[in-house]
Formats: C-alpha cells, sequence, structure tokens
C-alpha cells in the first residue's frame, strides 16, 4: 500500500492505476463485478443527492453566480472518493486499468471534438 508520490507540498500524486492497487487493498467483497457496479450507481446517486440539495436549501443555479461553499465541495468530494474507489473496483474485477480507461477515453473524446461531433447522441459519433 502507499504507493502515492508526495509533492512538495505535502499534496498525494497518484497515477490512475496506482490509485486501483492502494484501493484494492481495502477492497472486500464476494461478488466482482455486481457488487462494484450497484456502489458505483449507489455512490453516484449521493454525489446527485449532494447536488439536488444545493439547489433546493442553497439556492443554487449553477449559473456562475452562486458559490458554494467549501463545506459543501468537501462534501461533493468525499462522495466523489467514493465513486472513484467503486469505479477502480469495477474496473478490476472486469481485469481493466485505469491509466488505459483514461487513455481510451481522452482518443476517443479528441477524435469526436476533432471531427466536430462532441455534442449529440450516440455511441459511435
Amino acid at each position: 500500500m502507499n504507493t502515492a508520490r508526495i509533492n512538495n507540498t505535502g499534496v498525494h500524486q497518484y497515477t490512475m492505476n496506482q490509485y486501483q492497487a492502494d484501493a484494492a487493498e481495502t477492497m472486500i467483497y464476494k461478488h466482482k463485478v455486481i457488487y462494484s457496479s450497484l456502489g458505483l450507481a449507489n455512490e453516484s446517486g449521493e454525489v446527485l443527492g449532494k447536488i439536488k440539495k444545493l439547489l433546493r436549501d442553497d439556492d443554487v443555479s449553477f449559473t456562475g453566480f452562486n458559490t458554494i461553499s467549501n463545506d459543501k465541495k468537501a462534501e461533493i468530494a468525499d462522495e466523489l472518493g467514493d465513486v472513484l474507489w467503486y469505479l477502480a473496483a469495477l474496473a478490476r474485477d472486469l481485469n481493466l486499468s485505469l491509466n488505459d480507461i483514461a487513455a481510451i477515453n481522452l482518443e476517443k473524446l479528441t477524435s469526436r471534438k476533432k471531427r466536430g461531433v462532441l455534442g449529440g447522441s450516440g455511441d459511435k459519433r
């Protein structure tokens, strides 16, 4: 564990694969793929719940005129960390590398941008 690098400001610097390897040491479940998939969906929903409450309780309109408090950002970051953990778990369950997934995704998006098809729908744009 703890393959993270710490930069001169004391902040952890991970590659995605380093994070995936360290996270794997905390993965203790029996039902591969289904457990991590359900966890990913659940934690994603929790992120959305935090966003929903910003709309309802704090009147944040996300138009650039409202600010989100650091406490609320920290709450969202905490939930995003859980999303990242389950993403790493699902990728591991499927024998996929987070570094590879990230690179393939950026190649796809870069291609779509060059061809002017970032907007729209469909997987094969």
